[in-house]
């Protein structure tokens, strides 16, 4: 019935055909509101109704405690590059730990506001690991402590969180966000462009814990202040109503998968068919330590420019799409999210291995 293809995306990505085919069939008349949800006013009843749903959903799927508030957010994941040391920067000094290209433009933001302290970096192996932090050198006043908990371009993640000795942890989990069980209380703050994993693009959800959001600012344009949006439900101004409506969908489709737990089973099998293959490929190799490999991320490379720009030229005619690595590292880059089914990696291991048996 539809002609649809395997998208490799790194966001805007794939996303569950269930969710899509629930939303198509609400698309002219919202539950017999007469309504299509982008034409209806975010202060309606029943758009109120779709935004307290989301967040419950959300709360149920990762055990949210109390004392955390879930905002909705429009500006996307960069904007919190910014938002977050404006708003946390209480004594003007943070930890950052530098493991990619996401964290790497996170400090260089951060620095626009108060002394930036990295405690750790992987740049000295091309971000392919993630550095010891242990027993990381965590200055006295630090206000936090930030870590990019799964790097969509490098493809690395953290398989344990960093010791931040009493610093109030925050993550960036854009690109692994719903993909696996999170214990909210070890964080201060979680934030997340939802493009990748969960919805479409335009809004980042930031989940906060109560005692970090100030009400000092004042003198902060008010759209910047956690606070603002704290108070008002997300609400302060007119939403991203369209993504929280699809992400809240996305809520309610991994609810009746079985959850997070279900999720992390199945990202590991199907990554796991991905790494086997280019474990015992002779022209495709992994660009990440074994330990440290991301299950949504997977950058790979042939050695070759020029052949890695055959494969992707010859994958987007086979049906596999958006597999060209970032263009700040260059090589290939499969983005697996939880949308996508391990049918399609399999597929995609298929045209590799028929590749590279052609091009031996």
């Amino acid at each position: 019935m539809y002609d649809r293809i395997f998208n490799f995306s790194a966001g805007p990505a794939m996303m569950p055909e269930p969710v899509l085919e629930e939303i198509r069939d609400e698309l002219l008349n919202y539950r017999g509101s007469g309504m299509c949800v982008m034409e209806m006013s975010h202060r309606s009843a029943v758009f109120q109704s779709i935004v307290d749903q989301a967040e419950q959903d959300l709360r149920d799927l990762m055990g949210i405690p109390s004392n955390y508030k879930v905002l909705f957010i429009q500006g996307g994941a960069t904007l919190q590059f910014s938002m977050i040391p404006l708003n946390l920067m209480k004594n003007g000094k943070a930890v950052y730990i530098e493991t990619g290209g996401w964290s790497k433009k996170a400090i260089a933001e951060a620095k626009k506001v108060g002394e930036v302290v990295v405690a750790a970096s992987s740049q000295d192996k091309n971000y392919t690991y993630i550095p010891d932090c242990a027993d990381l050198d965590i200055p006295d006043g630090a206000d936090y402590l930030y870590i990019c908990e799964n790097e969509t371009i490098h493809g690395v993640t953290w398989p344990k969180l960093p010791n931040t000795k009493g610093c109030p942890l925050v993550s960036d989990q854009s690109s692994m966000f719903l993909s696996k069980p999170c214990n909210v209380s070890d964080y201060g703050l979680i934030y997340a462009g939802v493009q990748k994993n969960v919805g479409p693009a335009g809004m980042v959800v930031a989940i906060i814990r109560e005692d970090l959001i100030r009400d000092d600012l004042g003198s902060l344009p008010i759209y910047l202040q956690y606070k603002a949006h704290a108070d008002a439900g997300s609400m302060y101004n007119t939403p991203n109503c369209w993504a929280i409506y699809v992400c809240g969908k996305v809520f309610q489709y991994l609810k009746s998968t079985g959850g997070l737990d279900e999720m992390h089973r199945r990202n590991q099998d199907k990554a796991q068919v991905l790494y086997d293959f280019l474990d015992r490929s002779t022209l495709f190799h992994g660009t990440v330590e074994k330990e440290y490999r991301s299950l949504m991320n997977v950058p790979f490379v042939t050695g070759s420019k020029e052949l890695d720009a055959e494969v992707v030229a010859a994958a987007k005619a086979a049906g596999f799409d958006n597999l060209k690595g970032h263009k700040s590292v260059g090589g290939l880059r499969a983005s697996i999210y939880n949308a996508m089914p391990k049918t399609g990696v399999a597929s995609l291991v298929k045209f590799l291995e028929k590749f590279e048996t052609e091009h031996k």
